[in-house]
């Protein structure tokens, strides 16, 4: 299904949907609709949509993608042909009408060459990150929503030796990372089909004999299961994880850690985290553009001060 197929059922939003110059596009309960161009959110005070048709729209769609969406299950998350991404949620969860986000996809492949050239990132650090990949590194990339982290995960990936097999593992396929031997899968959920996790599909990659496992976000219970892996023989891999800074990364991946394995000590997952993890890039959003803020090298872990042994190898 792409936007051309969606059309009839989102017919007011059509123009957003065609712009070539959008690349976010929010719905919210109250009636507002919303856009983001060049990074900055605009109102679109033209477009209107009332509730019983943008709920009827997006059950439509959701039905047309064998998902669900109803009362019993509010949530939608669907990827577009295009790989444009869809999320909505129903009453009474929002309150007092639906709300949708739509993320659009852009056809361009971006490179390193384009990040350098935004001011995302500068060619020494540039190099830098591709050496330590090229070299089977483990690298967290970390940032706020919408701060680019797939982007910037995507574009490092493409370092990663010709010769090498890759696992890519997301929630929604995103990353389309090119590469001559790779396996891309992609949880199953919120389906009429049995469910796969990502923990499941995790766990399955780890007998998929990958030289490089790429998840595109670790926010679960699948974090065990990761740190694990990477700890066991399959290093180099590449992740993304939400936090505010580099070091706030690393306490986030002990807490996910944490929520499934209860009977570990929170100094016993730093340290096991400080063995797995090399570096730790932070990126963050301002205005116009996405800026790579900092970059961490963990060299281990001091168990009496129960604080990462950290050195930053850039600040912005």
């Amino acid at each position: 299904m792409s936007f051309e197929l969606i059309l009839p059922f989102l017919r007011p939003i059509e123009p957003l949907l065609l712009d070539e110059s959008v690349s976010e596009i929010m719905g919210n309960p109250d009636g507002s609709w919303w856009s983001e161009r060049a990074g900055i959110l605009q109102r679109e005070a033209s477009i209107q949509m009332d509730a019983n048709s943008l709920r009827v729209g997006l059950e439509v769609i959701a039905n047309k993608m064998e998902k669900r969406l109803d009362a019993d299950s509010p949530l939608l998350h669907v990827q577009l042909p295009d790989g444009s991404r869809l999320a909505a949620v129903l009453p009474p969860v929002s309150r007092p009408a639906p709300a949708i986000t739509i993320r659009k996809f852009t056809s361009r492949r971006f490179t390193v060459e384009d990040l350098i050239a935004r001011g995302t990132l500068s060619r020494p650090l540039a190099d830098f990150l591709s050496a330590r990949i090229v070299e089977g590194k483990t690298l967290l990339i970390s940032g706020g929503t919408g701060t680019g982290k797939t982007t910037l995960l995507r574009i490092l990936a493409d370092a990663i030796p010709e010769h090498q097999r890759i696992v890519v593992i997301e929630d929604t396929a995103e990353l389309a990372i090119q590469k001559p031997n790779i396996l891309a899968v992609e949880c199953q959920t919120d389906t009429f089909k049995s469910a796969v996790t990502f923990d499941d599909l995790l766990k399955s990659a780890l007998r998929w004999r990958p030289d490089r496992i790429i998840l595109g976000e670790v926010r679960g219970v699948e974090a065990r299961t990761l740190l694990d892996s990477l700890n066991t023989g399959h290093s180099g891999s590449l992740a993304t994880i939400h936090a505010n800074t580099a070091e706030k990364a690393l306490h986030r991946f002990a807490n996910l850690v944490m929520r499934s394995h209860a009977q570990s000590t929170f100094a016993d997952i730093e340290a096991e985290i400080a063995d797995a993890v090399d570096f730790v890039v932070h990126i963050e959003r301002e205005p116009g553009r996405r800026v790579v803020r900092e970059a961490l090298a963990l060299s281990g872990y001091d168990r009496d001060a129960k604080r990462f042994q950290i050195e930053s190898v850039f600040a912005a």
